[in-house]
């Protein structure tokens, strides 16, 4: 692989993560409610999500969601009732954090795995894998030590993106003290997972 390839990838990926998606939504809300302290779990969480999109895409499951109506549609289904529910609990939340004060480290647990199920529940994710990783590979070289490359690199990136989405949004919690405010971010974050959660629904597989 050639470093002008490394560099096309690492742009094509930049411009890409930099576009709010459903993820990003989540994200933005947890750091409006709780502050800059998600951002570490949130990021961790959209890696992993990447991350599943990615080992399922290289199984073959992409490929498979773009020839089966039906298990692409259970697969949207799922992941667009999940951003709905999450939507649904942000919105109903108040002032309130929406995942609770919990012992230890469970309440990072719980954003952590939010923050992965959306990134992996969401169809779209898989098959724009399938579709955007072979542009930049090289059928001459080794595909495993390529794959590895893009991978990590994209893994690294996305949670870059979502950690620096977490602290900026944070930031501009931290100056907000009126409870009423934290009450329309809440309720804005919340349509906005809904209303993501209702076009994942209307979006149908290209063929």
């Amino acid at each position: 692989m050639s470093i002008e390839t490394w560099l096309a990838f690492v742009a094509a990926s930049a411009v890409l993560l930099l576009i709010p998606g459903p993820t990003i939504l989540l994200v933005v809300s947890y750091a409006l409610g709780q502050g800059r302290k998600v951002a570490l779990p949130v990021a961790a969480g959209v890696a992993l999500g990447d991350f599943t999109a990615m080992t399922l895409s290289m199984f073959g499951l992409g490929a498979l969601l773009a020839t089966s109506a039906t298990l692409f549609t259970v697969l949207k289904w799922i992941g667009a009732l999940y951003l709905i529910w999450l939507g649904i609990k942000l919105w109903r939340a108040g002032a309130s954090p929406l995942v609770a004060p919990a012992q230890g480290g469970g309440r990072a647990l719980k954003m952590l795995a939010h923050a992965w199920l959306v990134t992996a529940l969401n169809p779209k994710s898989i098959t724009f894998f399938v579709a955007f990783l072979p542009q930049f590979l090289d059928t001459s070289r080794p595909m495993l030590g390529q794959m590895l490359v893009f991978e990590t690199t994209f893994l690294v990136l996305a949670a870059a993106n979502a950690f620096g989405y977490a602290l900026v949004a944070g930031k501009l919690r931290g100056a907000i003290s009126n409870s009423s405010v934290v009450v329309a971010v809440n309720r804005i974050g919340g349509s906005l997972l809904i209303g993501a959660g209702l076009a994942t629904l209307a979006w149908r597989n290209a063929k």
